[in-house]
């Protein structure tokens, strides 16, 4: 399987918002697969990504399909909003989420797919049991909340995992990975299964036009 093949979803969270309307034609002239926005509260990541004004914008004037990444504490309490706004895919913690099955089957319920972010420390056998409730599964390979940092090579053994796993009994998700996608590391991770990558400072933005970027992802 090649890069061809896979999701490319930009990191809303790196584009220019001085010219945000820009930003978005371009990377869907580019090619981009859909938008991957960041959600943020100060508590379950030390950090604040964008507002909820700025994914509901990108949501509404998008042609591409959107995914909200949520790293908030108590996420169902956002599940209703996003879904009513028409996004392609929910990602929850299950870090952050006391009845995370209860979350992911009312994301389905909505007619969303269900998603589940992993954080690096979070290991293969802490996830498994609710793997059948998941459409996708986004494999932090950084730790959530900050843009450009180095991709954490302990986390591949578990990428491994997950792949093996993803059509195994009642399983029927799809691996994405989050952090550090250089095509170095888009290429590595290619190899071992993944189907989508978020893309951000390391593949895509401050890269010179996206269009060329894309490409050359696409090409690897």
């Amino acid at each position: 399987m090649n890069t061809a093949d896979k999701l490319l979803l930009p990191s809303m969270m790196c584009a220019d918002f001085g010219r945000l309307a820009d930003d978005v034609a371009a990377l869907e002239e580019a090619g981009a697969d859909g938008f991957h926005l960041d959600l943020m509260d100060g508590t379950f990541v030390p950090n604040y990504g964008m507002g909820l004004q700025d994914i509901e914008w990108i949501s509404k004037n998008a042609h591409v399909p959107c995914d909200v990444h949520m790293m908030v504490e108590q996420p169902g309490r956002y599940i209703q909003k996003f879904a009513d706004l028409g996004v392609r895919v929910i990602y929850v913690h299950p870090e952050a989420d006391q009845h995370i099955a209860r979350t992911l089957a009312m994301i389905s319920a909505l007619g969303v797919k269900a998603g589940i972010a992993i954080n690096p420390g979070t290991s293969f056998a802490a996830v498994e049991t609710i793997l059948p409730l998941c459409d996708d599964v986004l494999v932090m390979t950084v730790n959530p909340g900050f843009a450009g940092q180095s991709w954490l090579d302990f986390v591949n053994p578990k990428i491994e995992q997950l792949v093996e796993a993803s059509n195994v009994g009642g399983n029927h998700y799809k691996v994405l990975v989050d952090g550090n996608c250089s095509p170095e590391r888009i290429a590595q991770a290619s190899k071992m299964g993944v189907q989508g990558f978020v893309l951000g400072t390391a593949g895509l933005f401050g890269h010179g036009p996206y269009a060329q970027s894309m490409a050359e992802l696409r090409a690897l």
